[in-house]
């Protein structure tokens, strides 16, 4: 008898966790989930065993809520680091360009390199050794010749506008799901206000 009541009290007792499957849709190419729209609250939450409540529904759509926000800020810096890479690739890809014309005209180039802060030193470049220096990051410099520099620059410009590409791609789709979630927070807040107001009417 005891083991009977504690079955049906297993049985009737809320689940403490939904899964995020639940309440998504596949994926994007990248990973990143669909939010599911439920039409019908009602329905939605009676299609599990037992009802799920309004509280474990928000649960879910908020935890969801939180993982895109991550992936707001992820991406959001992304496309910050590309706004400012493709100008500096774009920036050497010029100044190469410009040094293979002197060499060809047979001219040596003068510029001018930063010192210090709003300090520049002037010098002139000879540019018939056709070879130039590229910082890679991470203390890395490279020797490369003119035509070396340029396709390797190039690719690098090409890989950049891609990526940029996809990443502003994401960044919209997260902040669609974004507002997907909200939205469906508040109409399960609603749903729970009618259906407890409609109980409450229902006991006088």
């Amino acid at each position: 008898m005891a083991e009977e009541t504690a079955m049906t009290d297993a049985a009737t007792t809320p689940v403490e966790d939904m899964s995020l499957l639940s309440i998504t849709d596949g994926e994007n190419a990248r990973g990143i989930p669909f939010v599911k729209f439920i039409d019908d609250v009602d329905s939605f939450a009676n299609s599990f065993t037992p009802p799920a409540s309004a509280e474990l529904i928000i649960g879910a759509y908020s935890e969801l809520h939180s993982k895109f926000k991550t992936f707001e800020t992820t991406l959001t810096q992304k496309q910050h680091n590309y706004k400012q890479k493709i100008p500096d690739i774009e920036k050497s890809l010029s100044l190469i360009k410009n040094l293979v014309k002197k060499k060809e005209e047979n001219e040596s180039a003068i510029t001018r390199y930063n010192l210090a802060d709003s300090i520049y030193g002037k010098a002139e470049i000879d540019c018939s050794a056709g070879i130039v220096n590229l910082w890679l990051g991470a203390n890395v410099m490279l020797e490369y010749t003119y035509e070396e520099a340029i396709a390797f620059l190039s690719q690098n410009e090409e890989s950049a506008r891609r990526e940029f590409q996809t990443v502003k791609e994401d960044l919209a789709f997260v902040r669609d799901q974004i507002v997907t979630s909200e939205v469906s927070m508040t109409r399960i807040f609603n749903w729970d206000v009618r259906k407890r107001r409609a109980e409450g009417e229902g006991t006088k």
